[in-house]
C-alpha cells in the first residue's frame, strides 16, 4: 500500500476535527432538549459501533475485489481467536477508562477532574516513546505540555458549592484519573503499534476491534439500561437528531483509525484539543455560553503548540556531520594551497 501524501492526512485531521466539534455540539443539544422521551446513551454507542462494523465491512469488501479474496481476510484474520484476542485489549481498556472516569467524577470536583484528566496528553507521549521506540525533540515536548495547559485553561470551570453534600473520597478519585490516564495513554499507542506493526488491513483490524466493543457496549447497556430497554425498546426517545449524533460517532471512529494509522496518537491529541476549542466556540453561538479570560488564553496556547508541534525537527546529528566534512575539505584546500 502507498504511503498517502501530506494533503490526504490533513485532509484526515481536519475532518476529524470538524466531525469531534459537531458531535460534542450535537450530542450536547440532544441530551439538554426539555423531553420525557430520552434516548439511552448506552444504545447510541452500540449503534455507533454496530454502524463502524457495517462501514468497514463495506470497505474491507471494496478493497478485497472479489468475494474469494474477502473471504480469506475474514477466515485468516478476523474469526482467527489470536487475533481478536490481540484487538480486544484496547476495547477492554477503554471500557476500563470509562469505568474509571466515573469513579473519579463521584470523588472529585468536576474541575479537579478536568486538569488531572489531561495529563493524558503527555502519558499518551510517554506511551509512544517507550512502546513505538519513537523520539520527541525538546520543542515538541514543550509543545505538548502547552497543550495541556490549553486544554485545561478552555475546560476550566470554577468549583462551585453544591448545596447536596455527597460523601467523596479525593483518593479514590485521583486514583481512578491516574487509572484512566494510564489506560488513554496505552490504548492508544496499543491500537496504533498493531496498526502500524503489520500489512494487515486497516478495516480488517477495525471490525477485529468494533466486534468486541459491540459486546463490550451491549454489556454496558444491560447493566446501566437493562430494564428500561426491555420496557421501552432499543429505540426508544431516538429523533433525526439523536440519528445525526449516532452517525458522527461513527464517521469519527473511522476518521481516528485512519489518523492513527497514517499519523500518530500525539497529533489525534492536537486534534482533539482543537475540537475542544471549536465546539466551545460554536456552544457560545448555539447555547449562549461566555468567552473568558481563561478560554481565550487556552485556545491561544493550543494554536500555539500545534503550531510549534508541527514544525520539522532538526536533524542535529546529520548538521553536525555535514560540518565536520566541510571542516575537512577546507583544511584539504588550505594544505593545496
Amino acid at each position: 500500500l502507498a504511503v498517502p501524501n501530506l494533503g490526504f492526512k490533513l485532509y484526515c485531521l481536519s475532518v476529524m476535527t470538524l466531525v469531534a466539534a459537531t458531535y460534542t455540539v450535537a450530542l450536547r443539544y440532544t441530551r439538554t432538549i426539555s423531553t420525557e422521551d430520552m434516548y439511552f446513551s448506552t444504545t447510541a454507542v452500540c449503534l455507533a459501533e454496530v454502524v463502524k462494523l457495517l462501514v468497514s465491512l463495506g470497505m474491507l469488501t471494496k478493497e478485497s475485489g472479489s468475494i474469494n479474496r474477502l473471504k480469506n481476510a475474514v477466515v485468516e484474520n478476523i474469526f482467527n481467536p489470536k487475533e481478536l484476542l490481540k484487538l480486544s485489549v484496547p476495547s477492554i481498556v477503554y471500557a476500563i477508562q470509562n469505568n474509571m472516569a466515573f469513579v473519579a467524577l463521584s470523588n472529585l470536583d468536576a474541575a479537579v477532574y478536568q486538569v488531572t484528566y489531561q495529563l493524558k496528553i503527555p502519558c499518551t507521549a510517554l506511551c509512544t516513546v517507550f512502546m513505538l521506540n519513537r523520539s520527541l525533540s525538546r520543542l515538541q515536548w514543550f509543545s505538548i505540555f502547552m497543550l495541556c495547559s490549553g486544554v485545561i485553561l478552555v475546560q476550566w470551570k470554577p468549583a462551585e458549592a453544591t448545596k447536596v453534600q455527597v460523601e467523596q473520597n479525593p483518593f479514590v478519585g485521583f486514583v481512578a484519573v491516574a487509572i484512566a490516564v494510564l489506560c488513554s495513554g496505552f490504548a492508544g499507542v496499543y491500537f496504533e503499534k498493531v496498526l502500524k506493526s503489520s500489512d494487515t488491513s486497516l478495516w480488517v483490524r477495525n471490525i477485529q476491534m468494533y466486534l468486541s466493543g459491540i459486546l463490550i457496549t451491549l454489556v454496558g447497556v444491560y447493566m446501566n439500561d437493562g430494564e428500561k430497554v426491555l420496557e421501552k425498546g432499543f429505540f426508544f426517545g431516538y429523533t433525526p437528531w439523536v440519528c445525526f449524533v449516532v452517525f458522527l460517532a461513527s464517521v469519527g471512529g473511522l476518521y481516528t483509525s485512519v489518523v492513527v494509522k497514517y499519523t500518530d496518537n500525539i497529533m489525534k491529541g492536537f486534534s482533539a484539543a482543537l475540537a475542544i476549542v471549536l465546539s466551545t466556540i460554536a456552544s457560545v453561538m448555539l447555547f449562549g455560553l461566555q468567552i473568558t479570560i481563561a478560554f481565550a488564553s487556552g485556545a491561544l496556547l493550543v494554536c500555539v503548540s500545534i503550531y510549534l508541534y508541527g514544525l520539522p525537527k532538526q536533524d542535529t546529528s546529520r548538521l553536525s556531520q555535514l560540518d565536520k566534512n566541510t571542516e575537512t575539505e577546507s583544511k584539504q584546500k588550505l594544505i593545496a594551497v
